[in-house]
């Protein structure tokens, strides 16, 4: 760092190259300098490759990393190259596939022969994503060896991050040391080291891969991890220097959201194109670093699984809670009342208006059930979060991906169908509802046709039970449940691994739609149901004070049946965040309250009810102290009847007389 720059000899390219023609022209020696740097060139926007491209980069590579006649410039090109394929994103490609695979061979290859070829002690080829280390070492004058590299600010490698250890007992870690990956080969001890005959030279080679793309897997499937391949290779003329020791380090790669859950050590079978564990085990995992033992040399990696962070949702406030509790109490007593006055009470006409009257007591049904099950059970009892992470050295199996998801243990996905089914229900009530009243209205009649009642009772309860079977047949899955309900409650998916909203989503397509659609319905069918009755009650008519407070209450109170404060909560998922805090508010309010509203304007205002309310309360004794007097008057030649006249608070006189 002298502060000049150096630059190397200009070299001459041929512009009109392409990959398939640089791999007719590899039998010149000449030209190899001149045909690594233009496939290193053409391989530089790696994401704009083909598998074709891939595959003929590959075979390219190859060929110049096993020429004889490969120069030290040629191997740095073509190991560059090679470092830009692992940055390249192909489909499934068979050809590719096997034509990366064979490059890491090669690889294998070269980091043995790298130092020998060059006379030097020890030799290293650093691109972003891709080493190479070679070193020769006196089999008498070592116990092991370590290969470590560095954490850094980013994670391609650079040079002053890779650091070899030629002769170490163990694994060193110093203070402030932090190795994104390491492998420690140790050598037999003790009688091994004195026994050795000749001083021989051991080659090592060591590789390390960014990621595993080169290394494509049926038994694990990578989503989101980025795994590091590390290999390591060992040639010496000594049976007694086979490594009787290797262990290695890996850093997990954090993803934002997500924890470790477990991992596997393994190293690639070239025989099974695949990941095996045999003759390698587990350590335990500690500041981020996950610990790998195996009994021979190869390709190796440590293949984890993630689990998300997910942030449950906190317990209900105290609003909601109140609300809620409300809601069911006035429900019930509206149900109650609701069933005794037009179900159990002979009147006249009970027959002509029986389709509003269920309709009514579906909805008030199937709401006070949605209310119960939503406060009992909409929290997630069985939480992912609470899983144990597999940290046991005896269970080394292979994931089957990278994003571990607990298999649904079935009560919160229960609960999450059951609120859709019983709100889907309550507004297809409503729905049913309205219908009638505009045709009873409009039409000016007093009952609808008999097959109104199967119909109505079809559609109430088939429909809801239809749109969830369906849901749950198309997204749901026993492995993943999560394509269903959201983990952090009970209740339909709607967000992707991003947080974003998904249309994709059952909570979109299964809800939000359908729901909106009936909403849109209710409120046409409340206007039309609003100008119908005040065009046929003339106590509606007027400009009087009562007629508007009449017309408002009947609006109103066919407003909060329908379920149309529920639209706020479209204004939520779309508001802003200045606005968002006063709708969810709103809409927190309004739909936690939807059956003490419903108590208050179809039962607590009818006089029936104020009545036996009053007639309840005054059927009451309640004993008092009490003090008899005597009183005595003389009354002369006469007997004197006097009445005495009450009214109660039902408007009924009665008369009761007595004698003095």
């Amino acid at each position: 760092m002298n502060g000049s720059a150096n630059f190397s000899h200009p070299q001459i390219f041929q512009c009109n190259l392409t990959l398939s023609d640089i791999q007719q022209n590899l039998t010149s020696p000449a030209d190899l300098e001149m045909l690594a740097a233009s496939t290193q060139i053409l391989t530089s926007n790696p994401e704009e490759l083909t598998a074709e491209n891939v595959t003929a980069a590959a075979e390219i590579a190859n060929t110049l990393l096993l020429s004889a006649n490969a120069t030290e410039n040629v191997r740095v090109a073509a190991v560059a190259t090679v470092s830009q394929l692992l940055n390249a994103t192909v489909p499934d490609d068979t050809k590719a596939k096997n034509a990366t695979l064979g490059l890491t061979v090669t690889l294998d290859q070269l980091s043995v022969n790298l130092s020998l070829n060059l006379n030097a002690s020890q030799s290293q080829i650093v691109q972003p994503n891709l080493v190479v280390q070679s070193a020769q070492i006196s089999a008498a004058g070592t116990q092991g060896v370590q290969f470590t590299s560095l954490k850094g600010d980013s994670d391609s490698f650079t040079a002053n991050r890779i650091q070899l250890n030629r002769n170490a007992t163990q694994v060193v870690m110093g203070n402030g040391f932090e190795a994104d990956a390491l492998i420690y080969i140790q050598f037999p001890k003790g009688e091994g080291v004195r026994g050795r005959q000749t001083d021989s030279n051991l080659s090592l080679g060591f590789v390390l891969y960014q990621n595993d793309r080169f290394f494509h897997s049926k038994l694990y499937t990578r989503r989101r991890a980025t795994i590091r391949v590390l290999s390591a290779r060992v040639r010496g003329q000594e049976r007694n220097m086979v490594p009787q020791h290797v262990e290695m380090l890996f850093r997990q790669i954090n993803i934002s959201g997500m924890s470790l859950y477990d991992f596997s050590c393994v190293f690639w079978n070239y025989s099974q194109k695949d990941w095996s564990t045999s003759g390698c085990s587990k350590g335990n995992t500690s500041d981020g670093l996950m610990r790998c033992f195996c009994n021979h040399t190869t390709n190796f990696a440590a293949l984890w699984s993630y689990r998300e962070n997910y942030e449950y949702a906190e317990a209900l406030d105290v609003i909601s809670i109140v609300g809620l509790s409300l809601s069911i109490l006035g429900l019930v007593v509206t149900i109650i009342y609701h069933i005794k006055e037009n179900f159990f009470r002979k009147s006249h006409g009970q027959q002509s208006n029986l389709n509003s009257k269920l309709a009514l007591l579906c909805i008030y049904l199937s709401l006070l059930a949605f209310i119960i099950t939503f406060l009992s059970g909409v929290q997630n009892s069985s939480r992912q979060n609470d899983t144990k992470v597999q940290s046991d050295d005896r269970t080394n199996k292979i994931p089957k991906s990278d994003e571990h998801i607990e298999p649904d243990r079935g009560l919160c996905t229960a609960v999450a169908a059951l609120l859709h089914f019983l709100l889907m229900a309550t507004f297809m009530w409503n729905s049913v509802y309205s219908t009638q009243l505009v045709l009873l209205v409009r039409s000016m009649r007093r009952s609808l046709p008999t097959h109104w009642t199967p119909l109505s009772v079809t559609l109430g309860w088939g429909v809801p039970a239809c749109f969830m079977v369906i849901t749950l047949g198309v997204s749901y899955r026993m492995h993943n449940p999560l394509g269903y309900r959201q983990e952090e409650f009970c209740w339909l998916a709607a967000l992707d691994k991003k947080q974003q909203f998904n249309f994709g989503k059952p909570m979109f397509w299964a809800f939000l739609l359908p729901i909106g659609l009936i909403l849109i319905y209710n409120i046409v069918l409340l206007v039309l149901t609003s100008m119908a009755t005040c065009k046929v009650d003339t106590r509606l008519t007027s400009n009087k004070k009562s007629s508007l407070r009449r017309r408002f209450l009947i609006s109103l109170s066919l407003a909060v049946l329908l379920g149309l404060s529920w639209t706020l909560g479209y204004f939520v998922l779309l508001s802003s965040e200045k606005t968002h805090q006063i709708f969810s508010i709103l809409f927190c309010i309004c739909t936690t309250t939807q059956g003490l509203q419903i108590f208050i304007l179809f039962t607590a205002r009818r006089r029936a009810f104020r009545a036996t309310i009053s007639r309840s309360i005054s059927s009451f004794n309640i004993p008092l102290n009490s003090t008899q007097y005597n009183l005595q008057r003389k009354w002369k030649n006469c007997n004197m009847n006097q009445s005495e006249t009450y009214k109660d608070l039902s408007d009924i006189e009665v008369t009761t007389s007595k004698t003095l």
